[in-house]
């Protein structure tokens, strides 16, 4: 194909040096031009140096293409991993065990218009006994016990969480170690680390149901114009109880949402 371009080319430039009209002439008469036969050699030079060129160029080798990227990118990334690592594991770990926190709310007294001792703990009592809670220990402090059955979508959360960790990672390794080739396996695919993510929804499946305490004690001030009651247990029940029996937790003022009013 160049060949046939560089011909065409040639034969152009040469046709381009007749700038008269053409003329008829005996054909008896006519004489070889000399003219024309030395653009002719000269033709024929061109092209045959226009070859040797172009299998000189296909013939050279090739250089290898070189990897690069942004340092900045890269450390930054690298940042990320060597923070989000700690995170993982401790995320993975706490799955399995609760967050145990202690909170006061607050109630309108019976003065106040609201409940009194007993209508609150009969109102509690029925709460926690719609959530599969028992009554543990009965005393000044109430101690309910129930089971925390194991959630699917928590599961399926530390899976997740554990993907982009072990992504970040691999993104680090592949950028760290391009040219590393191990024994019996060659070079490496590091983000073949992303299939041991679900190994974290396997731990928090495996440790099972848990049981879990929440210890509720009631009391009132001297007007009995507020009931305070003082919960200990795991931080997701508490917020579910305040929320769902319209507690205020004590020092705090409830600001009701958008949606709310």
């Amino acid at each position: 194909m160049q060949f046939i371009t560089l011909l065409i080319v040639a034969l152009l430039g040469t046709a381009s040096g007749f700038t008269g009209p053409l003329r008829l002439t005996n054909v008896r008469n006519a004489r070889p031009s000399s003219l024309n036969l030395a653009d002719l050699s000269h033709v024929i030079d061109f092209v045959s140096s226009s070859i040797a060129i172009s299998d000189v160029s296909d013939s050279a080798p090739t250089l290898p293409a070189t990897v690069s990227y942004s340092k900045a990118s890269y450390y930054t990334v690298l940042g990320l991993f060597v923070l989000s690592v700690p995170g993982i594991w401790s995320q993975i770990k706490r799955s399995t065990a609760a967050k145990i926190k202690r909170k006061t709310f607050t109630s309108a007294g019976e003065t106040a218009n609201g409940k009194d001792l007993r209508q609150q703990a009969a109102e509690i009592m029925a709460y926690m006994k719609a959530n599969n809670y028992e009554v543990a220990e009965a005393g000044k402090t109430i101690t309910f016990r129930g089971i925390v059955q194991r959630s699917t979508s928590q599961a399926f959360f530390l899976i997740f969480c554990t993907a982009l960790g072990m992504a970040s990672l691999a993104l680090v390794l592949q950028i760290q170690f391009q040219n590393l080739s191990l024994p019996l396996i060659g070079e490496p695919n590091w983000y073949l680390l992303i299939l041991l993510s679900p190994l974290a929804g396997g731990y928090y499946w495996a440790a099972g149901d848990r049981v879990d305490e929440v210890q509720v004690k009631l009391s009132c001030n001297d007007d009995e114009t507020e009931n305070l009651i003082a919960v200990q247990g795991n931080d997701d029940e508490l917020e579910r109880l305040w929320r769902t029996l319209d507690l205020k937790e004590k020092g705090m003022v409830k600001v009701e949402g958008i949606l709310e009013t």
